[in-house]
């Protein structure tokens, strides 16, 4: 597994992280066994995987939990990366809602440090004070509750408001072939010695190539509809939007094909492998998945290959 620093001043990560949103419970259709999970994920660190990525919100705590539960009393083979989201959804972002958001989560993770703390999303009032907020994230580093700040979703007004305050060691944006959107904030992230972990790298599982026009999701599942409105939604799974992605899909698969590799794999690749990237979160429950998954981290691109790609994407 490829491995690289996040950032400047952030740890080693590997090329691929493991997801926890998927483990919350309340996206993706019914939650498996914890023994299931635990299996799941324990495939991933096993096949070089070295961070997990969860948040507050992910399943009312849930993911965060489980993840406490299966790295209690082995701290030590995994980083733990988790978020705190604005309200109503999340604890809020006033300093003292910070406050009080990261104890939860290092009561529900079973540890006494969290490796890198995330503000998930801005708030929908512009008003919030974003110094305010980040002199709040920077004082957790300070204390030593947590060793690294960064923030989710963000723009680079926002992050250069940050960086007036203290370092962001990343930003987590969503990015994959066909959501391409911000690609010269992740350029600039990487000059400012920002490092950039994407999610939704594979979209949702729709460039794993598994996905066709007659897959039936749980109706508990969001890629069923369940929440039409979701940006995710309407973007990739909507009827109007599928069957494109399915075309693209379908005209990417010949290049894995020829390297030997899974499609996912190749999604994978590409996307750790653009300019400012540093690593991609994928995250299953299924062991076989989180190997595949794992494997991208030895798969590397030539020039010839990424341009093929972006002939295909319409880059």
């Amino acid at each position: 597994m490829r491995m690289r620093r996040l950032g400047t001043k952030g740890p080693e990560i590997s090329v691929v992280g493991y997801g926890a949103w998927e483990i919350g419970g309340d996206a993706y259709g019914p939650n498996p066994d914890e023994k299931v999970i635990f299996k799941a994920i324990n495939a991933a660190l096993e096949a070089g995987v070295n961070w997990i990525d969860t948040a507050e919100v992910y399943g009312k705590g849930n993911s965060e939990v489980l993840v406490g539960k299966l790295l209690k009393g082995r701290r030590d083979q995994a980083l733990i990366a988790t978020k705190v989201a604005p309200g109503p959804y999340g604890t809020g972002f006033k300093p003292e809602e910070i406050n009080k958001a990261v104890r939860q989560s290092l009561e529900r993770l079973e540890t006494d440090y969290i490796d890198l703390y995330q503000l998930h999303w801005t708030p929908d009032d512009e008003t919030w004070n974003v110094e305010e907020t980040w002199g709040a994230m920077a004082a957790l580093v300070d204390e030593g509750l947590v060793r690294h700040i960064g923030v989710s979703n963000f723009t680079q007004e926002t992050i250069e408001r940050c960086l007036k305050v203290r370092h962001c060691d990343s930003l987590q944006p969503q990015y994959s072939m066909l959501h391409r959107e911000g690609e010269e904030l992740y350029e600039w992230c990487a000059s400012k010695g920002i490092g950039v972990i994407v999610y939704g790298p594979l979209a949702y599982g729709l460039l794993s190539g598994t996905i066709t026009r007659d897959t039936a999701f749980d109706p508990s599942d969001w890629r069923s509809g369940k929440w039409p409105d979701q940006s995710y939604y309407k973007e990739l799974f909507a009827p109007n939007q599928l069957d494109k992605h399915l075309k693209t899909i379908e005209e990417l698969r010949p290049i894995a094909d020829r390297k030997s590799i899974t499609l996912g794999q190749l999604a994978l690749a590409w996307t750790f492998g653009r300019p400012g990237v540093t690593s991609a979160i994928a995250g299953s429950r299924s062991p076989d998945h989180n190997r595949e998954n794992a494997g991208a981290g030895d798969v590397t691109l030539v020039p010839e290959e990424f341009e093929e790609i972006e002939k295909i994407l319409g880059l």
